[in-house]
C-alpha cells in the first residue's frame, strides 16, 4: 500500500473499554461554548465520577485554570490507560463514523493524518493545509497540554473534494460486513453517534487506491485535504512535532505516534455538512455613519458601493431595517475577504467601535436590532468552488464559515498515543 503519497495512514485508534459507559464518555469539541459554562457544568454533571473524555481535554471556557487543571488531565490519561479504560480498538485500520444530525446523517472516516505532509504557513503547497489563517498566539496554551500527553483525543475534520463519492460512501454500502465498535446518543442534543472498525486488508487496500486516484485527479500541488475544523489543534499537533524530530534517531521518525494526528476525514459533498457563513456586526455606530464611510473607503480604493446587485453583496441589517448593498470591482476574492478588509480599516480608525461573529441569520437579525448596532448578512457558502477558493487564496479570511451547529461538532470519542 502507498497511503504515504495521500498524507493518511491506518493507525492504533483507541476506544473506551465495554464497561464504560459511551453516553458519559463522548463530549462536544473544546473550543464550543466558551461563553456558555452552564454547558459544560451539565456535561459534567451527566458524567459525574464515570470514566468520560470530559477528564482527558481543556475546555476553552477554562483556559484560565490551565496551569492546574493540565497535570490532573496528563495524571488521568496514564491512569485510564493504566486501568485499561482506554485501549485498542482498530490495530491498525480506521473507523468509518456515521453522525446522525438535524441535516442528516454525515459520514467520516478516521485516520491519522500525517504531519510531515502539512503545513499552516500562508500560501503552502502541501498536500494537506488550513482553510482559514493560523494565528500563532493560539498555539502555546495547546502545546503545554501535548506536551507530556500520552494521548490524543480528535475533533479536527479535514475535508476532501471528491464530487463522485468514491471513498467513504463505498465504505457505508459495506457497513453490514464490518464490526461495530460503538453506536449510541450523544449528551445535549448532539444527535447520534456509530462506527465501524475497518482492518480488513481488502479495504484498507480499497481505501489506499480510491485516494491515490483521487490525488491524481488534482493535478500540479494539489491541496488533497483541507483543514475544516480543529484548525489550530492540527496545527499545535504540528508545532510539537517539529520540537521533537530532530531529537529522534532519523529511523525513529518514520513512524513515530507524534508525527501522525488522529483526524476524520469527511468529505465536503456530504449533503449532511452544511456549511454556513459567519456574519458581522458592528457596534457604536449608526448604519448611516458606516454606510457613508464605507462608501469613502470604496470610493478611495477604486471600488463602487452600490445597491445595483452586481459585484459582492451583503445584506445590512439595524433597527432601521434591511437594504441589499453591492461592492462592484471588489478588493477581495470572495465576498468575505472584501467585506472584512473595510471592517478591519474601519475599526483601526474607530478603536472605540467593536466587532462580533455570529453564526445564523436569527441571531444576527436580534442583535442588530439594538442601537447603534449594524449587522452584515454575508452570502451562503458555494462548497463547489471551496477547494478552488482556498488554493487560489492561500487561506480564506478568518471566520468565514462554520460546518454545522455548536452541537453538531465533533465529539471527543477515539483516542491515539502520541
Amino acid at each position: 500500500m502507498s497511503f504515504e503519497r495521500t498524507g493518511i495512514r491506518p493507525a492504533q485508534i483507541l476506544l473506551p473499554d465495554a464497561s464504560v459507559s459511551p453516553e458519559t464518555w463522548a463530549c462536544i469539541a473544546c473550543d464550543q461554548y466558551t461563553s456558555e459554562p452552564e454547558y459544560w457544568e451539565k456535561a459534567y454533571a451527566i458524567a459525574g465520577n464515570a470514566p468520560s473524555a470530559l477528564r482527558l481535554i481543556l475546555p476553552e471556557y477554562n483556559l484560565k485554570n490551565s496551569e492546574q487543571l493540565i497535570p490532573e488531565i496528563h495524571r488521568t490519561m496514564a491512569q485510564y490507560l493504566a486501568q485499561g479504560l482506554l485501549k485498542p480498538a482498530v490495530d491498525p485500520g480506521f473507523i468509518l463514523c456515521e453522525r446522525t444530525i438535524a441535516s442528516g446523517t454525515r459520514l467520516g472516516l478516521v485516520c491519522a493524518v500525517d504531519l510531515e505532509q502539512y503545513s499552516f504557513e500562508k500560501n503552502a503547497l502541501s498536500l494537506v493545509r488550513p482553510t482559514e489563517q493560523t494565528i500563532a498566539s493560539r498555539l502555546p496554551p495547546r502545546l503545554v497540554i501535548r506536551r507530556g500527553a500520552p494521548v490524543e483525543l480528535t475533533h479536527i475534520m479535514i475535508l476532501i473534494d471528491d464530487p463522485d463519492r468514491t471513498i467513504l460512501e463505498p465504505l457505508q454500502a459495506q457497513k453490514s460486513s464490518l464490526r461495530q465498535v460503538y453506536d449510541f446518543d450523544l449528551m445535549l442534543g448532539g444527535g447520534r453517534l456509530a462506527g465501524w472498525a475497518i482492518d480488513d486488508a481488502a479495504l484498507l487496500r480499497q481505501i489506499d487506491r480510491q485516494m491515490n486516484a483521487l490525488l491524481d485527479s488534482k493535478g500540479e500541488h494539489p491541496l488533497l485535504l483541507a483543514v475544516g475544523d480543529g484548525n489550530h489543534s492540527l496545527a499545535t499537533a504540528k508545532a510539537y512535532w517539529n520540537e521533537i524530530r530532530d531529537t529522534l534517531p532519523e529511523a525513529e521518525r518514520e513512524n513515530h505516534p507524534a508525527r501522525f494526528a488522529l483526524c476524520e476525514i469527511v468529505n465536503i459533498h456530504d449533503e449532511a455538512l452544511l456549511f454556513e457563513p459567519i456574519h458581522r456586526t458592528i457596534t457604536g455606530i449608526s448604519r448611516a455613519e458606516l454606510t457613508a464611510d464605507w462608501q469613502a473607503y470604496a470610493s478611495a480604493r477604486g471600488m463602487t458601493l452600490t445597491s445595483d446587485g452586481t459585484g459582492h453583496r451583503f445584506t445590512v441589517v439595524s433597527a432601521d431595517g434591511e437594504e441589499t448593498l453591492s461592492v462592484r470591482s471588489p478588493e477581495g476574492a470572495i465576498p468575505c475577504e472584501t467585506l472584512q478588509k473595510y471592517l478591519d480599516d474601519f475599526l483601526s480608525r474607530h478603536p472605540e467601535c467593536g466587532i462580533d461573529y455570529i453564526h445564523g441569520e436569527a441571531s444576527l437579525r436580534t442583535l442588530a436590532s439594538r442601537p447603534d448596532c449594524v449587522g452584515f448578512l454575508l452570502p451562503e457558502i458555494d462548497k463547489h468552488t471551496f477547494f478552488s477558493d482556498v488554493e487560489r487564496l492561500g487561506v480564506l479570511p478568518r471566520k468565514t464559515f462554520s460546518m454545522g451547529e455548536a452541537d453538531e461538532k465533533r465529539f471527543y470519542m477515539e483516542a491515539k498515543r502520541i
